[in-house]
């Protein structure tokens, strides 16, 4: 299976769909980025970050924003929630006897998250994990080494589980490890997920944000911008690869 990516804002997107993204990805292992239009402005201005993303092994559109933007590009590529695309991963995991990692979230959060989904997967196994709240990379990097789960999931909140991740797979190469931001409080029921009429709108964003109004800031005037560089790329003219 091939790689089809479309540009936007000069960042290439998997046009693959959930079921193909997750044979694509448990083939070939590596980094997983759950794009958003935060995380594309903000590598827009950071060389650093769009370095990370432009050599992730699979970009899934977890937000409307960007499925929306590539609408307007002329790509039809389906949204695929983070906290799904996970999910599956650990189902897939379950099924298959591959063992787990965790690192991210309040230590409370985390511990529960891990608890609710033994329950939920049985044969589950997740052989680590950790709350984000540390200050040395290197001794949960060493740790993640000596384990060596199959797959890692990392929710640090972005860009620090992007570089966090991308670092790690260069001494975990046959590993899978995905950048989830706020999956765990999910999972552990500490955050409720939006209704599944929000989920199927693709307004999510906006239930969280009369949830949590603090987020407000974080996504105006991000949201705006991004969608009026689109439309500038688009009248300029747009490229896929």
């Amino acid at each position: 299976m091939d790689r089809k990516l479309f540009k936007i804002l000069g960042f290439g997107v998997d046009s693959f769909n959930k079921d193909e993204a997750l044979e694509y990805i448990l083939q070939n292992h590596g980094q997983v980025i759950t794009i958003n239009p935060e995380m594309l402005m903000n590598a827009a201005k950071s060389k650093d970050f769009a370095n990370v993303i432009n050599n992730a092994d699979l970009v899934i559109p977890d937000s409307v924003g960007v499925e929306l933007g590539l609408k307007i590009l002329g790509h039809r590529v389906p949204r695929i929630p983070g906290v799904e695309f996970g999910k599956a991963l650990l189902k897939c995991c379950a099924d298959s006897n591959k063992t787990v990692a965790l690192v991210g979230a309040k230590h409370e959060v985390v511990e529960l998250a891990v608890k609710t989904l033994k329950n939920e997967l049985p044969n589950l196994k997740i052989v680590y994990w950790h709350d984000g709240y540390f200050s040395d990379d290197s001794v949960i990097k060493s740790q993640l080494v000596e384990a060596k789960p199959d797959l890692i999931l990392v929710a640090l909140g972005s860009p620090k589980q992007e570089f966090f991740s991308f670092d790690l797979k260069k001494q975990l190469p046959d590993s899978v490890m995905v950048g989830l931001g706020g999956s765990f409080d999910v999972w552990a029921g500490v955050v409720e997920r939006a209704p599944e009429i929000y989920q199927k709108l693709g307004l999510e964003w906006l239930y969280r944000t009369v949830k949590q109004p603090q987020r407000f800031k974080r996504i105006f005037p991000t949201l705006p911008l991004f969608v009026m560089n689109v439309f500038i790329e688009r009248v300029f003219g747009n490229h896929a690869k």
